[in-house]
Order: C-alpha cells, then sequence, then structure tokens
C-alpha cells in the first residue's frame, strides 16, 4: 500500500498534463522555474554592473568639473534621508562640535 502512495506523490510532482521535457521537476522543483528565476538575476546583476559604470562616469564627470566627490555623495546620502532624520543629525552634529570646542 505504501508503494501506492509513493507513486501518487512522486506523480503530483508532475504537471498535470504530462508534459515533463518543458519543465522537469526534480524533487519538487521546477527546472524551467529555477532556471527563469536564476536567469533574472543574473540579467539584473549585469545591469547593476552597468549602471555603477555609470554612475562611477557621472562622478569622474563631476571631479574634473571641479567639484567635491566626498560632498556629492554626502548630499545624496542626505537626500534619501527623512527630513527628521536629517535635523536630528544635525543637532547632533552641532551638539558635539560645541562639546570639542570647535
Amino acid at each position: 500500500m505504501s508503494d501506492d502512495r509513493d507513486f501518487d506523490r512522486r506523480n503530483d510532482l508532475h504537471p498535470d498534463d504530462g508534459a515533463e521535457d518543458a519543465d522537469a521537476v526534480t524533487g519538487g522543483i521546477s527546472a524551467e522555474r529555477l532556471r527563469s528565476i536564476v536567469e533574472r538575476i543574473e540579467r539584473l546583476e549585469e545591469e547593476r554592473k552597468a549602471l555603477a559604470g555609470d554612475v562611477k562616469d557621472i562622478f569622474t564627470e563631476a571631479k574634473s568639473a571641479g567639484f567635491d566627490v566626498k560632498v556629492i555623495r554626502q548630499i545624496i546620502k542626505i537626500r534619501k534621508m527623512e527630513p527628521s532624520e536629517v535635523e536630528e543629525q544635525e543637532t547632533l552634529l552641532d551638539i558635539y562640535r560645541r562639546a570639542l570646542g570647535m
């Protein structure tokens, strides 16, 4: 009887239409779905690499135009923050400066 249940469980892992070649299932994992996910991640990583190169080029352009790249990076970081966070950091920075006599 357990052989029948094992057979049923194995069959439940395969698509209902019986097409095992296009969407092979091994150990409960759809090979085609997994391949699709991996390929999408790989494409996005390639795009991210290309974008990182573009950002680097823009920083190089900014530097050649006389801008301080460190300050630009700091401005970008601040612009990503909530206004209340920026205010809190500026207040703390001011307090620390005064405490150090700066």
